[in-house]
């Protein structure tokens, strides 16, 4: 791993831009040279779509078709269609627009499809919600799709290129979401490294040729049957099973791109499933998801300022879920936080994250106590005070071996307003 100023020198003489995260997915699709773009616009996602727009119409992704459509069933639906076909392709969407394309997520993944769609995550309606919230994509997590939280502008950017590296892997070939915060990030302005082209070539894997992908294809030549009734007795059980082997393949394939990344760009990103920070000696951690990890970065070398031994785990990917990984973070501490900024409507801890951890660790010895907490939901500020107060929490339960008394249904729901 790098060091920060080897990184600094490594970077120095890049071209950076201050951008809007969203302008910051749109980049990175220009930069992985994706051959086909269908959008239809969603708030906060729209301005995604529109920077490419801009793009292909200015002549800057030359050999581009950016396709119109008139629902976001359409853009999955044209988009599955284009990449049968043997192209790269790309999509941004948000919240109920996700929802709305629902039907055609499951074809794209069970066509085998390596898509890769940004996601400016919102909170569900209703009540009306535009800002940030996990829920949309998290929604998602049974249909075969990859999927990645990312914290920063910087990594919208770079996620999607290690998206396509996976996804195309012919070991894998799969679709995958990059979510990251709607307004938080979708809309906010910082500094982003826009790779050279040459260099992120030598990233990727080439385009698919004329032959399109090795599994299925469109061509008069070579005709073949795609998507035919299968009875109960045929494959049906086996196909299924050939997608879970691959998101548990997917899982040595995202460590070995965000490996090769940080060797070509310099950027680190843990294994690429995790990132632990000040983990090794801690006494109590937090799990965390999303630009609030970001933060929470500062909350634990606050509280370390004061002598309290925390650290926290930044989760990247939730599918595939890094199951060895939260075991391993789980045997390093007493206690261990999971916050979550989405919902699980009836499961055992109304936290989508936290049910995976509790799940992972479940019948296993010599792990931490596990505390499910909920923030943020619906882009309501969860402040630098309140996340050092989480991890107080935590030392709490470390000092005196006991759970805080104010939890709902076995969570914490930290910052909820009092409300009749």
């Amino acid at each position: 791993m790098m060091s920060k100023a080897e990184q600094k020198d490594f970077i120095q003489n890049r071209e950076t831009k201050i951008i809007k995260g969203n302008v910051a997915a749109a980049y990175a699709a220009k930069s992985a040279r994706v051959q086909v773009i269908s959008a239809y616009p969603i708030t906060p996602q729209t301005t995604v779509v529109e920077k490419l727009s801009e793009f292909v119409d200015g002549g800057l992704m030359p050999g581009t078709q950016y396709i119109k459509v008139e629902s976001e069933h359409s853009v999955m639906a044209s988009i599955v269609g284009a990449s049968i076909a043997g192209t790269r392709t790309f999509t941004a969407t948000s919240g109920q627009g996700l929802f709305y394309m629902n039907e055609m997520v499951h074809w794209a993944s069970g066509t085998r499809l390596p898509i890769v769609t940004a996601i400016a995550s919102r909170g569900p309606a209703p009540p009306w919600n535009i800002w940030a919230d996990f829920t949309d994509v998290i929604s998602q997590r049974d249909t075969g799709w990859m999927s990645a939280f990312v914290t920063s502008h910087q990594e919208i950017y770079d996620e999607i290129l290690m998206s396509y590296k996976v996804c195309e892997d012919h070991d894998i070939l799969l679709p995958k979401f990059v979510a990251y915060g709607g307004f938080i990030l979708s809309h906010t302005s910082k500094p982003v490294i826009i790779e050279e082209q040459e260099l992120v070539d030598s990233y990727l894997p080439p385009l698919p040729d004329e032959k399109g992908w090795p599994h299925i294809f469109i061509d008069p030549e070579r005709p073949m049957m795609h998507g035919n009734l299968i009875m109960p007795s045929g494959f049906y059980s086996e196909f299924r099973l050939k997608i879970h082997d691959a998101m548990i393949r997917a899982k040595e394939k995202i460590k070995n791109a965000a490996r090769e990344f940080e060797k070509v760009f310099g950027r680190n990103y843990g294994n690429g499933l995790i990132k632990e920070y000040h983990m090794d000696d801690a006494d109590v951690g937090m799990i965390i998801y999303g630009d609030l990890a970001l933060q929470m970065e500062q909350a634990v070398d606050d509280l370390r300022d004061e002598g309290y031994k925390v650290g926290m785990v930044r989760l990247r990917h939730y599918r595939p879920f890094p199951v060895e990984d939260i075991i391993d973070v789980a045997k390093k501490v007493n206690v261990l936080g999971v916050m979550d900024r989405a919902t699980a409507f009836g499961s055992p801890t109304g936290g989508p994250i936290s049910c995976e951890v509790k799940t992972v660790l479940h019948g296993m010895d010599n792990t931490a106590e596990i505390l499910p907490m909920i923030a943020g939901l619906g882009g309501r500020e969860v402040s630098l005070d309140q996340q050092k107060d989480q991890l107080k929490i935590l030392i709490k339960m470390h000092e005196s071996g006991e759970m805080p008394e104010d939890l709902i249904h076995g969570t914490l729901w930290h910052g909820k307003l009092e409300v009749k």
